[in-house]
């Protein structure tokens, strides 16, 4: 049963799902993601994943209510903002990482243009100005292909105010570096344990690509500002568990320095604070802090 109607969901979303090939991820006409794996890959039964995509974003007032940013957090977030900061959102896996973004998203200005380009549609910014580009897979034939790094490309002729990749994990890294080095905004969200892992998952993934360990270094330094680290809580909770500045060393590599971490009354600042309140240019970013 869970097999037959694994292959209608997938046949719905217009994807291949048999012995040939058991596996398929992909995106229903409603939005809701769906992935399964069919026998003998799947060991004993198929097995079928579905997650459903929220009709709109959550709001940042609604993720301070949550727990997810803690009090006062939002002002520095909207100041991150106002300020267009390049920034990426790391995290583990459904912690929370394409929620918040979604949400930081909608506060750009309405002014702006919002290029996204995505695996899977699931960013759903509440901003007036969205562009929503999507991979896509190879048909049986094995053309018509379309890659994250394409999508990268495209993106960047048609003007965006901001460029969103959905999540950085592959060769696209090179094209959203050398993006935002030349004038463009923009943001994603990479998966790292922790902060301070954000550096070196990005030079794996350049160093993939092809680019110079140094140069990819270069331009993570120029092109990004902050990371934004989510993490989970023993209780499952989502949220906002530490904030980060880049720097380069005496070597010239890129590393992470804290710059707020969680609290439950409010941010509490660490070592690199100072020069996250420069770099927001915001005089009410003191937060209380």
């Amino acid at each position: 049963a869970v097999r037959r109607l694994a292959q209608r969901l997938a046949a719905v979303a217009g994807r291949r799902l048999d012995d040939a090939r058991p596996w398929a991820d992909a995106r229903l006409p409603d939005g809701t993601r769906l992935h399964a794996v069919l026998p003998p890959v799947a060991v004993g039964c198929a097995c079928l994943s579905l997650r459903v995509v929220r009709p709109r974003a959550f709001t940042l007032d609604e993720l301070v209510a949550a727990g997810t940013v803690p009090p006062g957090g939002d002002r520095i977030l909207r100041a991150l903002l106002e300020a267009r900061l390049s920034f990426l959102v790391s995290g583990g896996t459904g912690s929370g990482k394409t929620t918040l973004l979604s949400a930081l998203l909608g506060l750009a200005g309405p002014d702006e243009r919002l290029v996204l380009a995505e695996d899977s549609a699931e960013l759903r910014p509440d901003h007036p100005h969205v562009v929503r580009l999507e991979t896509r897979p190879a048909n049986q034939e094995g053309a018509g292909l379309v890659t994250l790094e394409d999508l990268v490309r495209q993106a960047l002729r048609m003007r965006p105010d901001r460029l969103v990749v959905g999540e950085v994990r592959g060769s696209e890294v090179v094209h959203l570096l050398a993006a935002l080095n030349t004038g463009h905004d923009g943001s994603g969200t990479v998966h790292a344990n922790a902060a301070a892992d954000v550096p070196a998952r990005l030079e794996a993934l350049g160093t993939a690509a092809g680019l110079d360990r140094l140069a990819l270094h270069s331009q993570v330094a120029a092109a990004l500002s902050v990371v934004l680290h989510l993490a989970r809580d023993r209780s499952g909770r989502r949220r906002i568990a530490e904030v980060h500045v880049l720097e380069r060393d005496p070597s010239g590599l890129v590393r992470t320095v804290p710059a707020l971490r969680w609290g439950p009354e409010a941010f509490i600042p660490e070592r690199g604070w100072e020069r996250l309140r420069g770099l927001l240019r915001n005089p009410y970013a003191d937060v209380g802090l």
